[in-house]
């Protein structure tokens, strides 16, 4: 695969996911603003895009690991998958990320109080992302498995009472897109993620939770942005031009 500068950002990344990490060494957002081009994100960052384009073509070029081709599934399962997988991270690590920032602003606050904005951020992400995931669960994506099971089925395509997929898809993102910013601030704060010299042994783990946490976000937000919610829109198509 030859890559361009004019190529999408987000379908190399649907394509392979390790080129994931040259966008994340640039700090490129590959997830909420995967609709831009190389060169487009690249001209935002005062970057030259023939770096990002080299690095990117040297690793697709190098010898192949063994990744998850998420494009190949049906949106069904790969639904399956975020609400099974990615959700259920969420909710498991807020219940371990929360304590510990508690305490940490507790015992270091005074000297780095940038800890009550980090704190600030991730229970508001926390609180966002748990509305965000059970409308995904309860509407979204129990809408995209009916419109998987009319086609396989062959059954007459019903338009939902939202109008059209597209409408929740677009709020969805909009939601990204907020709690993309938010983890950018706590990036920013933490010094990317860096625990100072005095930090306990809490402080670095808490860091550390909170790294792995954006982490898993923006592959959870790229599987959606970029290839479950294109797809439910081209399915949607497919059904209606039936009718």
């Amino acid at each position: 695969m030859n890559i361009q500068e004019n190529q999408i950002i987000g379908e190399l990344v649907a394509k392979d996911y390790r080129t994931a990490s040259v966008f994340k060494k640039y700090g490129i957002d590959f997830c909420c603003q995967g609709n831009r081009t190389i060169n487009d994100a690249c001209e935002a960052k005062k970057i030259d895009d023939q770096l990002v384009v080299s690095d990117l073509n040297a690793l697709t070029q190098s010898q192949s690991e063994n990744t998850t081709d998420y494009k190949s599934w049906p949106i069904d399962l790969l639904a399956d998958y975020i609400e099974k997988k990615h959700h259920l991270y969420v909710q498991e690590k807020t219940l371990e990320i929360k304590p510990y920032l508690d305490k940490i602003c507790r015992v270091h606050g005074e000297h780095h109080p940038e800890l009550f904005e980090i704190k600030e951020h991730f229970n508001a992400t926390a609180g966002e992302l748990a509305m965000h995931m059970k409308k995904e669960e309860l509407i979204l994506f129990p809408s995209i498995r009916k419109m998987v099971k009319t086609k396989q089925e062959n059954f007459q395509w019903e338009a939902p009472q939202f109008g059209t997929v597209q409408n929740p898809i677009q709020m969805m993102m909009d939601e990204h897109t907020t709690e993309g910013d938010r983890f950018r601030k706590i990036e920013t704060l933490s010094n990317n993620y860096t625990p100072p010299e005095d930090a306990c042994n809490t402080y670095r783990v808490t860091i550390a939770l909170l790294k792995e946490f954006e982490q898993d976000l923006h592959l959870h937000i790229h599987l959606e942005n970029n290839i479950l919610f294109p797809k439910a829109i081209e399915l949607e198509k497919e059904l209606s031009q039936k009718n």
